[in-house]
């Protein structure tokens, strides 16, 4: 048997090298559509409130970024009347609904805050107070993590608002890990004249 030169590749290798060859072709990303790279995304329901104002909006740019101290970042419009509400309150609430509420989630991104006294009211969410920090607890929610505000940095076109965790509590979905036999994410797509998710959502 002869030895196989140095520039050879066994069969299974090549292979491999050819099929990764062919996938690596690539499409131009316009940079406003980078975002949409990261989907499917659950989103999760950022709420604020102060003096007498509540408001609320799905985010899918959030992750947890630290555990000591508890820290978790939510990137949002500065623009938007939630982000606005949450730095003048210097607190907001993080929920986590399943796929059933999808229409309450579609209704809250739709719902002008600087429009509605109680924007989740008005997308027929009931909430109560959080039982650390002055922000809107949200009775549907399988989760819900209550949060100071640590900072707030703009990036960009967005704000980072970077939460202290005070609070954090769950369904019986959730124990160490997310039971998905209880609870159903719903994974949203993208917007397409309207809210979309994979597969649709049905109530």
């Amino acid at each position: 048997m002869g030895r196989r030169a140095d520039h050879e590749l066994p069969g299974h290798i090549e292979t491999a090298y050819v099929i990764r060859r062919k996938l690596s072709v690539s499409l131009k990303v316009d940079p406003s559509l980078i975002h949409r790279l990261f989907y499917p995304q659950v989103p999760i329901i950022m709420s604020a409130q102060s003096r007498g104002r509540v408001s609320a909006m799905p985010v899918v740019s959030y992750a947890s970024i630290s555990d000591k101290p508890p820290l978790v970042a939510v990137a949002c419009n500065p623009a938007g009347f939630t982000c606005k509400l949450a730095t003048k309150a210097g607190s907001f609430s993080l929920s986590v609904l399943d796929r059933s509420r999808a229409d309450a989630i579609s209704r809250l991104a739709t719902i002008s805050g600087a429009k509605a006294k109680d924007k989740l009211a008005e997308a027929g969410i009931q909430h109560s107070t959080g039982s650390k920090v002055n922000v809107p607890v949200l009775k549907v929610a399988l989760a819900t993590i209550e949060c100071s505000l640590e900072a707030r940095r703009r990036f960009g076109d967005h704000a980072l608002l970077v939460g202290r965790v005070e609070a954090a509590y769950a369904s019986e979905a959730f124990g160490s890990f997310w039971d998905f036999t209880k609870y159903k994410p719903f994974l949203y797509t993208g917007w397409r004249d309207g809210l979309t998710s994979y597969p649709e959502a049905r109530p």
